[in-house]
C-alpha cells in the first residue's frame, strides 16, 4: 500500500491518514532555519507496515528538496539514516 505523506504546517508535522480520524506523524520544530525532527509515531494497530519509514524518508526527501539542514532528535529517524547513509549530509552535527 503506498501512503500520501502531507506536510501539516500548523501542527507541524508531515502525517499520514490512516482512516477518518487516525493518523500517523513525525513530528518537526524549526530552530534558526534548521528542520528539527522530533518524533515519528504510529498507532501501535498500523505498526509493521513501512508507515514511519515512508514518512522519515518524505521528511529527508522535503529538506534535500528544500535545501534544509537537519536537527535529529528521533530515536527513528536516526536509526533510518544510519541505514540510509545518503542522507548524512543533510544532518546538522550538534
Amino acid at each position: 500500500m503506498e501512503y500520501k505523506v502531507v506536510n501539516n504546517k500548523e501542527r507541524s508535522r508531515f502525517e499520514v491518514a490512516l482512516d477518518s480520524s487516525t493518523y500517523a506523524f513525525v513530528d518537526y520544530r524549526w530552530h534558526k532555519g534548521n528542520l528539527a525532527i522530533m518524533h515519528t509515531e504510529v498507532p501501535p494497530e498500523y505498526e509493521g507496515r513501512g508507515i514511519a519509514a515512508t514518512m522519515v524518508k518524505h521528511v529527508l526527501d522535503y529538506a534535500r528538496t528544500e535545501h534544509l539542514k537537519i536537527m535529529v532528535y528521533c530515536p527513528y529517524t536516526a536509526m533510518y539514516i544510519k541505514r540510509h547513509p545518503e542522507y548524512n549530509d543533510l544532518v546538522l552535527k550538534i
